[in-house]
């Protein structure tokens, strides 16, 4: 039983070192698809193709156009010509698309997503610049969570400079999450039991943190309250912490929050009442909590489209899980999808 215990803590532990906010892996005829169709096909179609480059169908995106890079590289965002021009200044020549609203940062999120999981495309699906094929047009659409919206015009605070750099001389790197883009993430799981409150303070400054993890520190629920000054924060990962549900009364104003990891908590169903008016959440993580089947069913009454896991899935995982004899396994590094 330790064992099985160990094993699925590692695994959940894991799961925080997942970039941005902790999904499955981008349906293609659901969120792919449309944002194709509707901001790429109409000068990358059938009908016009800008630069040589065609986006309406599997094996010309994966091609690409004149400039000889591929536009989507499998499991290589950073390598896809796509990112690269998407990313690029409004003014910028090879920008896209060059006229009208940007892509929106949910909808390059999404792109960069689907590709590192291995851009998969269902053979035969091309996309026309009217409406999506009759196959998707068909299937029935799962409701989906809102996506956040963050501030276009968002410029850093005077303190943030020099929050980042104390954190940084306590070995605490506050990184972009991409190019061009003003947000960012902290992780302080890596230094453990190391960190404390008085190691976390500085946050309070850094308001273009959109990712912050904290699981397996020393904070503690007084810790928390630099929470109430990052009101664009999405992901918050808060595993194997002393957290309580007096912490969890910090996330309450938290209006752009995606996801919530609370394993290995002390958190009951009074917290409930501090996420139901979390519109944007979308996975929230309750195994080894002291949160009762009764309250998840109150907190799905009140945000329905949220995934709660409450550890059987892991549970199931454990089955398969090596015993103590096998060898180890090299697991492959992880490929940085940010620069």
């Amino acid at each position: 039983m330790d064992h099985m215990k160990q094993t699925l803590g590692l695994i959940l532990a894991g799961l925080t070192s997942l970039p941005l906010v902790l999904n499955a892996e981008p349906d293609f005829t659901k969120e792919i698809l449309p944002i194709l169709r509707d901001n790429c096909v109409k000068c990358h179609g059938s009908e016009k193709q800008k630069g040589k480059m065609r986006l309406d169908s599997k094996a010309d995106a994966f091609k690409g156009g004149k400039s000889g890079k591929a536009s989507i590289v499998a499991g290589k965002p950073d390598e896809s010509d796509l990112i690269r021009r998407v990313l690029l200044p409004k003014d910028d020549d090879d920008t896209m698309p060059p006229e009208g609203d940007r892509l929106s940062e949910a909808a390059v999120k999404l792109f960069k997503e689907w590709i590192a999981a291995g851009a998969k495309w269902p053979e035969g699906v091309t996309i026309g610049t009217g409406e999506a094929p009759a196959a998707a047009a068909t299937a029935p659409l799962r409701p989906k969570v809102p996506e956040p919206v963050l501030p276009k015009d968002f410029k850093p605070g005077p303190a943030e400079a020099a929050a980042i750099a104390t954190l940084a001389k306590a070995g605490v790197n506050v990184r972009p999450l991409a190019q061009n883009i003003p947000w960012t993430e902290a992780n302080f799981r890596l230094m453990g039991t190391n960190i404390t409150d008085s190691q976390i303070a500085p946050v309070k400054d850094v308001t273009s943190l959109v990712e912050l993890r904290l699981g397996n520190t020393r904070i503690t629920d007084a810790g928390l309250a630099v929470l109430e000054s990052l009101p664009n924060l999405q992901v918050l990962s808060l595993e194997l912490t002393a957290v309580t549900d007096a912490g969890i009364a910090h996330v309450k104003n938290l209006p752009n929050l995606t996801y919530l990891n609370l394993y290995g908590t002390a958190v009951t169903d009074a917290m409930i009442e501090h996420l139901q008016n979390k519109k944007h959440l979308r996975s929230l993580y309750l195994w080894q909590t002291k949160v009762t089947p009764e309250g998840v069913k109150k907190l799905h009454a009140a945000l329905p489209l949220l995934d709660i896991n409450t550890g059987a899935q892991l549970a199931m995982i454990s089955t398969n899980a090596p015993s103590t004899n096998a060898p180890a396994v090299k697991k492959e590094e992880k490929k940085e999808e940010k620069k």
